[in-house]
C-alpha cells in the first residue's frame, strides 16, 4: 500500500484522504464495493493515466494510477465513495497521421461510466486542433467544460423482480421517447415529466396496457451529447442517438437531485413496469459515438486510445471509416472495443435488468472487415454468451455502407425491423400497383425473407411507423416532408415516403378528405396487429400525434414532437384497443410457424388449408391473379383449427377462423365470401369504416360483402355451437 499521490490541478484542490492500493485490472470502470472504489481503465498507447478527482466546487485532484496490467490502468481508493465526480488524462502519443489522439490538456470521462453528472460547454477546448486549422495541435485544458463521470451506488432493492420473458409471438412493442411520451401528460405530476418515474406512473402504465403493449421499447437513454452545430442553432439532439457512453442512463430523463440519483431512478422504473407485466427493451446506439469524424471533440476513447476503439483509414489513419452517417464507426474487430460492448449489454441486463435490445444500424457491428460478414465476431460472441443471448435482440438491419441493407440476412437468434413490410404496407394501401403479392408475404410472417435461416415468422418486427419518418397521421395527411423547422433547408429526412395525403396537403376542413385520412389510419394498424409476426406501434399513433409534416424530428425537443395528451383522438385509440384485443384473444393471429396451404386436421383426416386466398369474386386466387398491376383487392382465409404445436397443457391449438377483406382500391368492391365448408355464417368484427358501415346481422356462407373504396373488414366464423344457440 502507498499513500496517495496527488498532483494538485489547483491550488485549494483537496488531496484525497486514506491510501491508494495497486486496485484490480477487471472489472473496468469504476467499482464502489462498499469500503472504497476500484478505478480500472484500458489503453495500450498509453504511457501514463492520471484519475482526476473533482470535488463540489469543481476543484481537481490528479492521482497516478500505479499499476498497468494487460494494457488495463488501475488503482484502488477505500475512501471513495458514490457520489464522487471523476474523469481521465491519457499522457502519450499526438500523431492524428498515425491514428494516435492522447493529450493529456483533455479531461475523458471513462467508457464505463455507470453514470455522467453536467453537460459539455462547446467550445474550443474540447478539440484538439485549434478551429480552423484541423493540422494544429490545442492543449487548451478541457475539465471546466467537461460533464464528469460519476461512481454509483450499485445496490438497489429489486424485492421479487423477474422479467415477463414474453414469447415473441405474444409481444406487442411499443417505441417511445422518454420525454416525447410523457412530457405533456396531464395526470403525471408536472415535476417528474419527461423522465424515466413518468414512464413508470400509473396512468402510463394503464395506457399501455389498455392498447395490448407489453414491451416498451425506449429509444437511446445512454448518456449522449448535444451537438455542437445544433446548440448553435438554439436545437438539441432531442432523438439522443450520438452517444458517448454505453453504461450510463442519461440524467436528461431524470429528477434525481444527487449525481447518478438517475440510475437508481431507471431501476425503479423498470421494476415497475415489470410489476405490470411490461418487458423494457432499449434502442442502443453501438455503431459510433459522438467524437465524430476528425474533426470531432476529444471527450473520451478517442484520447484513451483511439485506434483500438474506432474504425480509421487504412491507407490514411487520421480520417475514421464512417458507415453510419455521423462521422465514425466502431472498432468491432478489436478485443476490447467488442469487450466494451459486451460488458454493456451484459451490465443492462444483470445490472439495471431490462429484457432486450434493438441494435440502430446493426448492420455496422458485422463489418469486421469491408464487407457486411454475417458470421462476424459480435455476433458469434453474442450467440455464446449465456446472458445477452437470451433477451430480445432486435437488429436495424442496414446502414449506409455499400452492402448495408440487410434485411433477413442477420443470424438465426436476431430479429429484424422489417422495412421490406414498412414499405409494402405504404404502397397497398396507397394503392400502387402490383403489390398484392409482396403484401400477401408481409402480412403472413414475410416467409420469403426468413424461412430459409431457419426462423419463424416472429423473426419479423413488423411496423409501418418508427421514429424515423412520418407519424401516421402525417403518413395520411401529407405527401411531402415539411422539415423547415429544422433549420437545414429541407435536404434532410427522406424525401420518398410512399404517403398519400388524401387529396389535400396537410390540415383541411374537407370532410370526405379527413374520413379517407381516419380510414386508413384504421387500416394500417389493422394490417398490423393482425399480421403474422410482432407488431411495433410507434408512440402516439393510436392517439393521432403529428408533427406537421416534419419527418425528421431528430432536433426538435418540444411541442411538435410531443405527444399531445389533451387533443388526443379518442375514436382511433379504442379502435386501436379494440384491434390489439382481438390479437389477444386470438392464437390465429399470433402463429409460431409459417402458414404451409396444405389441409390440416386430425391425423388421418382430410380438412381445409391453414390459409386460402380469395379474389372479391369469391374464387381462391390462381398465379396470375398475383402479378395483375390493377389488382388492390384481396380476401385471406385464417383457419383456427390449422394452427401448428399444442399449448403447455399438450392440447392441440384451436381457435376460430377468420376472413380478412382487403379493398385498397379506389372504388367500392363487392366481396363474394367463401363457400360453405370454410364457415356456414360470418360475423363482422372489424370495419375500418364509419362505424353505420358495419354490418349489424351475421352473413351467410357465399354472401355477398361491399367492401367500401380504402377498406379492410374482417369477420370470425361463427361456430356451430353459436348457431344452435342463436336458433
Amino acid at each position: 500500500m502507498t499513500t496517495v499521490d496527488a498532483t494538485r490541478a489547483d491550488a485549494s484542490a483537496p488531496t484525497p484522504t486514506g491510501e491508494l492500493w495497486p486496485g484490480k485490472p477487471y472489472p473496468l470502470g469504476a467499482t464502489y464495493d462498499g469500503a472504497g472504489t476500484n478505478f480500472a481503465l484500458f489503453s495500450e498507447v498509453a504511457e501514463r493515466v492520471e484519475l482526476c478527482l473533482f470535488d463540489a466546487d469543481g476543484a481537481e485532484t490528479r492521482i497516478t494510477l500505479p499499476e498497468v496490467d494487460y494494457f488495463v490502468w488501475h488503482g484502488y481508493i477505500p475512501s471513495i465513495e458514490p457520489g464522487q465526480r471523476y474523469g481521465y488524462r491519457v499522457h502519450g502519443p499526438y500523431e492524428p497521421e498515425n491514428g494516435l489522439r492522447c493529450n493529456p490538456n483533455k479531461l475523458l470521462l471513462d467508457p464505463y461510466s455507470k453514470a455522467i453528472d453536467g453537460i459539455f460547454d462547446w467550445n474550443q477546448s474540447l478539440f484538439s486542433y485549434t478551429f480552423g486549422d484541423p493540422d494544429s495541435r490545442n492543449d487548451d485544458d478541457s475539465a471546466a467544460s467537461m460533464p464528469k463521470s460519476v461512481v454509483i451506488n450499485p445496490y438497489f432493492d429489486w424485492g421479487n423482480d423477474r422479467p415477463p420473458e414474453h414469447e415473441y409471438a405474444d409481444t406487442v412493442i411499443y417505441e417511445a421517447h422518454v420525454k416525447g411520451l410523457t412530457e405533456t401528460h396531464p395526470d403525471i405530476p408536472e415535476q417528474i415529466r419527461g423522465t424515466y418515474a413518468a414512464v413508470a406512473h400509473p396512468v402510463m402504465i394503464e395506457h399501455l396496457k389498455s392498447i395490448g403493449v407489453n414491451a416498451i421499447e425506449l429509444m437511446p437513454v445512454h448518456h449522449f451529447a448535444n451537438d455542437s452545430t445544433l446548440v448553435e442553432r438554439g436545437l438539441s439532439n432531442y432523438w439522443g442517438y450520438n452517444t458517448i457512453s454505453f453504461f450510463a442512463p442519461d440524467p436528461k430523463y431524470s429528477n434525481a437531485s444527487s449525481a447518478g440519483g438517475q440510475v437508481q431512478e431507471f431501476k425503479a422504473m423498470v421494476r415497475a413496469l415489470h410489476e405490470a407485466d411490461i418487458e423494457v427493451i432499449l434502442d442502443v446506439v453501438y455503431n459510433h459515438t459522438a467524437e465524430g469524424n476528425h474533426l470531432g471533440p476529444t471527450l473520451s476513447m478517442r484520447g484513451i486510445d483511439n485506434p483500438a476503439y474506432y474504425r480509421l483509414v487504412d491507407d490514411d489513419k487520421q480520417y475514421y471509416m464512417d458507415y453510419t452517417g455521423t462521422g465514425n464507426s466502431l472498432n468491432v474487430g478489436h478485443p476490447h472495443a467488442l469487450q466494451l460492448i459486451m460488458d454493456s449489454l451484459r451490465y443492462w441486463v444483470t445490472e439495471m435488468h431490462v429484457d432486450g435490445f434493438r441494435f440502430d444500424l446493426a448492420s455496422t457491428l458485422a463489418r469486421e472487415f469491408y464487407d457486411v460478414d454475417r458470421l462476424a465476431a459480435f455476433f458469434e460472441l453474442v450467440q455464446q454468451d449465456p446472458t445477452v443471448s437470451q433477451v430480445k435482440l432486435i437488429a436495424e438491419p442496414w446502414d449506409v455502407g455499400p452492402g448495408g441493407y440487410q434485411v433477413g440476412g442477420f443470424p438465426p437468434q436476431w430479429t429484424e425491423w422489417n422495412g421490406k413490410y414498412r414499405d409494402t404496407v405504404r404502397d397497398f394501401w396507397r394503392g400502387e400497383p402490383a403489390t398484392l403479392d409482396e403484401f400477401a408475404y408481409r402480412l403472413t410472417g414475410s416467409a420469403d425473407l426468413y424461412e430459409h435461416t431457419g426462423r419463424r415468422p416472429v423473426a419479423s418486427i413488423n411496423f409501418v411507423i418508427a421514429h424515423d419518418g412520418f407519424t401516421l397521421r402525417d403518413l395520411v395527411s401529407y405527401n411531402e416532408k415539411h422539415n423547415e423547422a429544422n433549420g437545414e433547408d429541407g435536404n434532410d429526412g427522406e424525401s420518398h415516403n410512399r404517403s398519400w395525403n388524401c387529396g389535400a396537403e396537410g390540415p383541411t376542413d374537407d370532410v370526405g378528405i379527413n374520413e379517407l385520412r381516419a380510414r386508413q389510419e384504421r387500416n394500417f394498424l389493422t394490417t398490423l396487429l393482425l399480421s403474422q409476426g410482432v407488431p411495433m406501434i410507434c408512440h402516439g399513433d393510436e392517439l393521432g400525434r403529428t408533427q406537421n409534416g416534419n419527418n425528421n424530428g431528430y432536433c426538435q425537443d418540444n411541442e411538435l414532437t410531443w405527444i399531445d395528451w389533451a387533443n388526443a383522438d379518442t375514436g382511433l385509440l379504442e379502435f386501436t384497443r379494440t384491434v390489439s384485443a382481438l390479437r389477444a384473444a386470438h392464437p390465429v393471429f399470433r402463429r409460431r410457424r409459417f402458414f404451409s396451404g396444405k389441409p390440416v386436421g386430425r391425423r388421418g383426416e382430410g380438412g381445409l388449408p391453414d390459409i386460402a386466398w380469395f379474389a372479391p369474386d369469391g374464387d381462391e386466387m390462381a398465379d396470375e391473379d398475383w402479378g395483375a398491376g390493377f389488382a388492390k383487392s384481396v380476401a385471406v382465409f385464417l383457419n383456427g383449427h390449422g394452427i401448428p404445436g399444442r399449448d403447455a397443457r399438450g392440447q392441440r391449438v384451436l381457435d376460430d377462423s377468420f376472413l380478412l377483406c382487403f379493398n385498397a382500391h379506389y372504388e367500392p368492391l363487392e366481396f363474394v365470401l367463401p363457400p360453405s365448408e370454410f364457415g356456414d355464417r360470418w360475423q363482422v368484427v372489424v370495419h375500418t369504416g364509419a362505424g353505420d358501415e358495419q354490418p349489424s346481422d351475421d352473413l351467410d356462407a357465399a354472401a355477398k360483402l361491399t367492401v367500401d373504396a380504402h377498406t379492410a373488414v374482417v369477420l370470425r366464423a361463427v361456430s356451430a355451437d353459436e348457431n344452435s344457440t342463436m336458433n
